[in-house]
């Protein structure tokens, strides 16, 4: 027993008053208690589990399992080769894959092939029961032959050297030479025999490694990761195998090895391969479609890596699977940047967008069509919408009325290109947009009546632009009359300007281009949305939202925005249209747009300048001021030398419809001829040049006097 150790404690400070009868205080403090010695057993236990944990143990566990597997692999593969060689097994094999794949004719193809091989393994086995007979006579005459070749070539020696002994010389070095194989045979055959195994197991572990035939655990690292791996049939159709479709996965179990029977051929696409997979009966497309992240998984690939979609093909699903990280590198610069000599055509040409995922250029047409890009913030959609607009502005005829309702400067480079360039994004710009729409309507309008008096007419194509056009559908402002500017009202100013020139404004070349974020029904009207003949899509966070960006059919076919990457995917939109070309069968397409820098895009906008004559943009302006028409007159002109008298018109009523909005050439005619100028025809065409009426406002003086309106 141990001692206990008594220790007294007396305290270091003492109270004022002391009681000096209060009894001491002692302590009893026992001994610590000596540590318990670790079992043996424990000890060793964690010994064990130290070496069975270390890594290198590992390591060399999964080496000896692997060539171990490699040989019983290689036995088994060579096993099943050989018994496929020997027996109907591949034929039969073959009939099943094409009775689960539905396909009855090729079932009765292998079928057939299976009856001509039985027939002809029955033939060679009648044979066999002849051979013994036959090889023996074969054998004795091939014997006979051979000696007497032997006597007669020793019968010619010994007369040519005139020895009888030559006879059987030929005969004699036979048998010696007979003689020496044996010899030979013997001397090998005891190693032979004894490192035969070895090869034999050499072999089998050949083939073994090379069809990788051990489990995926005991697989060399970069084998186990599978990081990039080239997609093969096997591959594809393990992958399809595990997606966890009950039908599939016992269709693939029937089928065998031959699963791979349900694959097209497999075809380079760009940074990527492609291949179509025809689905056993009972299978869906859509069930597919759903495991999009679990099949990228099995295929070793990310998910916005693999790319499902429907093809024209019954019971189809498409599969373009890219090489891995291929699509986190750059797609290179634009042709509007690199190619200063390129030009546009709004009618015959195509915009040089970017590229599919397939490695090719995507080209897109905007003749006639309106146009709707949506998608999360800062993810490119002014880019690529401005990548578009950059290119038709290397068309001189085209004319450009934008609306920039974020403000930035975004679109500054195109003052000089676009009659019509408001920024900001306050109530007020949009109800300058919004009457720049209306404007538009107008324009549409006053071409509508043409065209019906003249059939042969031509307009110079109008795009109307609005970027971030969300703004403008959630813009809380009322005019006078109390009817709102935003919305999705018939009462909506905004949205129904836009709606009518989806519905008349293609006919005669007056279009809608629409850039908006995050759309949503109040944000995004449907009517207005499924206006558009081309719809883009950047990356959104929900199905729903694809479907309100694309439209059902196209997401029912495979169009994934939803599944893009947030910042990983900037400019990677999702297009339904006709105007670009696409896979056949396919209702949506997925393009890497490129990028155009502020500084390039300026670069763009200047050569696009001076394909023009010169254009005086039309910016907000008060429309409470005070007007004088003459000196209006000279703005809208701009920097050319002259401006036919429709176009002043047109540009008069933007700059202020409450003034100029209901003028006709015989008012600008009478406010022209009261300061002295005077309109005069030019190929046809009346025109107002501009020295004359800068001359008119010099010759005035002063005074600040206009002329009557």
């Amino acid at each position: 027993m141990s001692e206990n150790v008594v220790h007294l404690h007396k305290t270091t400070n003492p109270p004022a008053t002391v009681d000096e009868t209060a009894p001491t205080v002692l302590t009893v403090v026992p001994e610590p208690a000596p540590a318990r010695p670790v079992p043996l057993w424990v000890r060793s236990g964690r010994a064990v589990k130290r070496v069975a944990t270390d890594e290198r143990t590992k390591n060399t566990g999964r080496v000896v399992v692997r060539h171990g597997a490699y040989i019983a692999g290689g036995a088994r593969i060579v096993a099943r080769r050989t018994w496929d060689g020997r027996t109907g097994a591949r034929y039969e094999r073959m009939i099943r894959t094409a009775e689960a794949a539905g396909n009855l004719e090729a079932a009765e193809e292998w079928e057939e092939r299976l009856q001509r091989f039985r027939a002809a393994r029955h033939h060679r086995r009648m044979d066999l029961l002849h051979s013994p007979v036959e090889a023996a006579k074969g054998a004795a005459v091939g014997v006979g032959m051979g000696i007497g070749v032997l006597v007669g070539l020793g019968v010619v020696m010994a007369i040519s050297n005139g020895d009888v002994k030559d006879v059987i010389t030929p005969l004699s070095a036979t048998i010696d030479f007979i003689a020496l194989l044996i010899r030979i045979v013997q001397i090998v055959w005891g190693p032979l025999i004894s490192i035969g195994p070895f090869l034999a197991l050499l072999a089998l572990w050949t083939v073994g490694r090379h069809q990788q035939a051990a489990p995926a655990w005991a697989l060399p690292a970069n084998v186990r990761s599978s990081e990039g791996e080239p997609i093969t049939p096997s591959i594809v159709v393990k992958a399809l195998r595990d997606l966890g479709i009950t039908p599939l996965k016992n269709a693939i179990k029937e089928m065998g090895d031959a699963g791979a029977s349900m694959l097209s051929p497999i075809t380079i696409a760009g940074c990527g391969v492609e291949v179509d997979v025809t689905l056993p009966s009972g299978v869906a497309t859509d069930e597919v479609q759903k495991r999009r992240r679990k099949l990228a998984e099995n295929l070793t690939r990310h998910e916005h890596e693999v790319f499902i979609t429907i093809p024209a093909a019954a019971r189809t699903v498409r599969l373009w699977i890219a090489d891995s990280g291929a699509l986190d590198e750059p797609i290179g610069p634009s042709p509007l940047v690199t190619d200063e000599t390129m030009t546009a055509n709004y009618k015959t040409g195509r915009a040089p967008w970017g590229q599919d995922l397939r490695g090719d250029a995507a080209e897109l047409s905007v003749y006639q069509r309106h146009l709707l890009v949506t998608g999360r913030s800062n993810q490119g959609k002014t880019a690529s919408l401005r990548a578009l607009a950059l290119w038709l502005a290397l068309d001189r005829s085209v004319q450009f009325w934008l609306g920039d309702l974020k403000g930035v400067g975004d679109w500054a480079m195109f003052e000089g290109i676009a009659d019509v360039l408001i920024q900001g994004p306050t109530d007020d710009h949009v109800v300058q947009v919004t009457e720049m729409v209306e404007a538009a309507v107008d324009e549409m309008n006053r071409r509508t009546e043409e065209r019906l008096t003249d059939p042969s007419a031509v307009f110079p194509p109008l795009i109307v632009l609005v970027d971030e056009a969300q703004v403008a559908f959630m813009c809380p402002a009322v005019d006078d009359q109390k009817r709102p500017y935003g919305g999705s009202k018939a009462t909506s100013r905004y949205f129904m300007a836009v709606r009518k020139i989806h519905n008349q404004g293609r006919a005669v070349d007056v279009l809608m281009w629409q850039g908006t974020q995050d759309p949503t029904d109040q944000n995004l009207p449907k009517l207005v949305r499924e206006g558009a003949h081309t719809r883009a899509s950047l990356v959104l966070g929900t199905e729903s939202q694809s479907r309100m960006a694309l439209g059902d059919k196209a997401v029912d076919d495979g169009a994934a925005p939803h599944l893009l990457r947030q910042g990983l995917d900037k400019g990677t939109l999702v297009v339904a249209s006709d105007g670009i070309e696409m896979p056949k069968g396919q209702s949506s397409i997925t393009v890497r747009t490129h990028f155009i820098d502020d500084d390039p895009a300026a670069e763009i906008a200047e050569r696009a300048k001076a394909l023009r004559d010169g254009v005086t943009t039309l910016h907000a302006v008060d429309r409470g001021a005070e007007r004088d028409p003459l000196a209006d007159i000279l703005d809208v002109i701009g920097t050319g030398e002259r401006a036919y008298t429709q176009d002043i018109l047109k540009r008069l009523s933007i700059l202020d419809e409450d003034a100029y909005g209901g003028w006709s050439f015989t008012d600008l005619k009478r406010v022209l001829e009261a300061d002295g100028v005077e309109p005069y025809k030019s190929h046809g065409r009346m025109v107002v040049r501009r020295d004359d009426v800068a001359r008119a406002l010099a010759d005035r003086g002063t005074d600040g006097s206009a002329s009557a309106s």
